[in-house]
């Protein structure tokens, strides 16, 4: 529910920029915190907040994957599939996502645990394939990457292994596995659960 203190969170927000219109993007991710997903009330609320018009700030939520338009399980899997993901094997990764969860692409299990998704571009590109859990990213992912993440969140785990890491997997090593979120220079976006 988008309440009167998640308006003036999003008001405090707007007045740190010399237009309000530039707070549109934190304001949505405080809409789909406080919401779970980003509702038409909350649409509104930003709208209202920012002043623009409701259709400006639905093509924002449509043009970016960071915002979930409808519920999602406890864990939204997000797969990358542009270019550089798909030349190194994103269908594939996909449809095994897909296979071991029991479900198609923009579904969530019946037990409400994960949500599989496609993305255009997560903007990892030297990384691919890449993917993200609740906005947490994960690169080079093989199928028993994707085995080994889905188990690990199944225990409960947390996707990262280390706080700030970007390449989680336990079973990941090399430089690659040490780069972090701070030194890859892509910007990381989440939402909280």
């Amino acid at each position: 529910m988008i309440t009167e203190e998640v308006k003036a969170r999003m008001r405090e927000i707007c007045a740190r920029y010399p237009d309000p219109r530039s707070g549109t993007l934190p304001c949505l991710h405080l809409a789909q915190e406080a919401e779970g997903y980003v509702t038409p009330d909350g649409i509104a609320a930003v709208s209202e907040v920012t002043g623009t018009k409701i259709d400006e700030v639905e093509s924002v939520v449509t043009f970016y994957s960071m915002y979930d338009r409808a519920p999602t399980g406890k864990y939204a899997i997000k797969v990358c599939t542009s270019i550089s993901c798909y030349l190194r094997g994103c269908d594939g990764l996909m449809e095994h996502f897909e296979q071991r969860l029991g479900i198609q692409r923009g579904q969530t299990t019946a037990d409400g645990s994960f949500t599989l998704q496609g993305v255009e571009c997560l903007a990892a590109c030297g990384m691919a394939p890449v993917l993200q859990v609740n906005g947490e990213f994960v690169e080079n992912v093989t199928t028993a990457d994707a085995d080994a993440l889905i188990e690990r969140l199944k225990r409960g785990e947390a996707v990262a292994a280390q706080p700030g890491a970007w390449n989680v997997l336990p079973s990941k090593t090399g430089a690659s596995a040490q780069q972090t979120a701070a030194g890859s220079g892509s910007a990381q976006t989440g939402k909280a659960k």
